[in-house]
């Protein structure tokens, strides 16, 4: 299946609307089988246990500061380089590893 952005898609019997840049429009539409569907289909990846941690630390991270943390802090606090987040996010850290997590465009970067 192609994936057109801006575009509503039924993963795992729920709809979910992706904008303009593929983002979830509601943060709160995300779960597990949402991440795998967006990894999948957008950004071209399977998902390991090494993207999962970063997942739900950025997925934690945002439900208590209400944004993405600064990829700086985030190979700080996971003890991981950027030749890592690289590898397992190859399109871009950042915006890649936020919107498999469900999350909104990260702005701080």
């Amino acid at each position: 299946m192609k994936i057109a952005c801006p575009g509503r898609y039924n993963v795992a019997d729920r709809e979910v609307e992706l904008d303009e840049d593929c983002f979830l429009k509601d943060p709160r539409a995300w779960d597990e089988k949402v991440a795998l569907w967006i990894a999948e289909n957008i950004e071209g990846i399977a998902l390991t246990e090494e993207h999962w941690r970063l997942i739900h630390y950025v997925r934690s991270y945002w439900e208590s500061h209400g944004e993405c943390p600064h990829i700086k802090k985030l190979l700080r606090d996971l003890g991981i380089t950027f030749e890592d987040i690289y590898r397992l996010f190859p399109a871009g850290p950042a915006d890649s590893l936020c919107k498999v997590a469900g999350l909104p465009r990260p702005t701080g970067c």
